[in-house]
């Protein structure tokens, strides 16, 4: 009987482990791509789903509903990962607890029609993989053909998670 108890007791001590333990990050193998492969969330998580979120004016001065009112892929990304941030934080979250994200492209007139992948790499690490900000979403970049704000080459939506 001692045996069974002491076989109980580590599993408890186990299970409450794996659940202090909190969110699970698990990077690409063998890569250094600065977002996470998969990630497990506990029971019990807060989970807060964000809706997709459009970048601000960069330039009132230009053209309203032009790429130039909004900036770039790289600028609109920062726009949009900034405002991000401030919703999260309105929350108790911040930028670290965001477990998925998917991003919304349009191609740049100014790169032939494609997606500007480095632009958005560029503003991207701005803000995950840092010193101060270490944790890494999943993410996924998905080119479409137009957003609903005139102008704009970027839209994020996010889920982010607290362990309890």
């Amino acid at each position: 009987m001692p045996r069974v108890l002491l076989l109980a007791a580590a599993f408890v001590s186990l299970t409450f482990n794996a659940h202090a333990e909190g969110i699970k990050r698990v990077a690409p193998p063998g890569s250094n791509f600065p977002i996470s492969q998969l990630i497990t969330v506990p029971a019990g998580s807060q989970l807060t789903f964000v809706s997709g979120t459009l970048p601000d004016i960069a330039d009132p001065n230009a053209a309203k509903g032009s790429i130039a009112a909004l900036g770039n892929t790289e600028t609109q990304t920062r726009s949009v990962l900034n405002k991000l941030r401030t919703t999260l934080q309105g929350q108790g979250l911040d930028l670290g607890d965001i477990v998925q994200l998917r991003v919304f492209l349009v191609g740049d007139p100014a790169h032939g029609g494609a997606l500007d992948f480095a632009g958005l790499q560029a503003a991207y690490t701005e803000f995950f993989a840092t010193a101060t900000q270490p944790r890494t979403p999943t993410r996924t970049a998905i080119q479409v053909v137009a957003l609903p704000l005139p102008g704009a080459l970027v839209e994020i939506d996010a889920i982010a998670a607290k362990a309890p």
